[in-house]
């Protein structure tokens, strides 16, 4: 029997809240069991930008992820802030993968300066020293050196960036089509089969 695949999801308060939202959503439909972190800012933006009305307190978040995402708290897992205890927090059983998406540019600066001063940062900078699969989807326009300069070294870590930049060539006519197309090539990079967007190439 297959041993279930865990992955790390965290959601930050960059725009585009959607594509973590949908990434979950895919990940959960693959059986897998994901460790899902979301910021405070995260929270906002997830209330601003989408029509989920998202509870504030965290046991009435865990319950209302579980319900609309039609999960359980066996395969989610919905994470405290400073949750150090959390198997995300060790590198003796974290997930073999982690993705950042959306990632402000404030945690792409304090992953790759190693902050760990949440659980998110925490969980990332294990990823970086285990050598595990790190994923960071930013969402900024536009980037600024800053922003630029670290992208690189978290690239020379061994992060893989992916900018939440869809492509046009499959012609796509809506907007969950231009999300899909970010969370295939996700999904693509997890190994994890998907039926999103076909590779260039095929039909």
């Amino acid at each position: 029997m297959l041993k279930q695949r865990s992955i790390t999801l965290a959601i930050t308060g960059a725009s585009g809240a959607q594509y973590g939202l949908r990434l979950l959503q895919c990940l959960l439909a693959a059986n897998c069991k994901v460790y899902l972190m979301l910021s405070s800012a995260a929270e906002v933006v997830i209330r601003t930008e989408t029509d989920l009305d998202l509870p504030a307190g965290f046991e009435q978040q865990q319950d209302f992820l579980n319900e609309i995402f039609a999960a359980d708290e066996e395969q989610l897992q919905l994470l405290a802030k400073d949750d150090w205890f959390s198997p995300v927090a060790s590198g003796s059983s974290s997930p073999s993968s982690m993705v950042v998406c959306p990632a402000s540019g404030g945690t792409l600066s304090a992953i790759a300066h190693g902050a760990s001063n949440n659980l998110i940062e925490r969980a990332a900078d294990v990823a970086l020293k285990e050598r595990r699969q790190l994923i960071l989807v930013p969402r900024e326009a536009p980037y600024s050196q800053i922003h630029l300069e670290n992208m690189l070294k978290l690239t020379q870590m061994g992060a893989v960036i992916i900018p939440a930049s869809p492509g046009f060539y499959m012609q796509p006519q809506t907007i969950n089509e231009l999300i899909d197309f970010i969370v295939a090539r996700l999904l693509d990079q997890l190994g994890i089969e998907q039926d999103l967007m076909p590779r260039w190439g095929e039909d």
